[in-house]
């Protein structure tokens, strides 16, 4: 399985420390969105763990079809309709 599954068809407005590092769920499946929760397992996919570089409000990517993970592109405004 490598599709990520679209966990939200918008982006997650998240309050991010400096210096703290973050998991990021890229298949789509975790609970605990957007972080990783560990639903990946026996998937090809897996978190992308990034840090922080300064206190900070950011837009984490719900689709999972950012071309800019874990950041939102606006990828989520040309998914077909649900």
């Amino acid at each position: 399985m490598n599709q990520a599954c679209i966990a939200s068809r918008l982006p997650y407005t998240v309050e991010v420390e400096r210096g703290k590092t973050y998991s990021w769920c890229a298949c789509g499946r975790s609970r605990a969105q957007p972080y990783c929760d560990g639903s990946h397992q026996g998937t090809d996919l897996a978190p992308l763990q990034f840090t922080a570089g300064r206190n900070e409000k950011i837009w984490l990517c719900g689709c999972k079809r950012s071309r800019h993970p874990p950041l939102c592109d606006g990828a989520h405004n040309k998914l077909p309709p649900a």
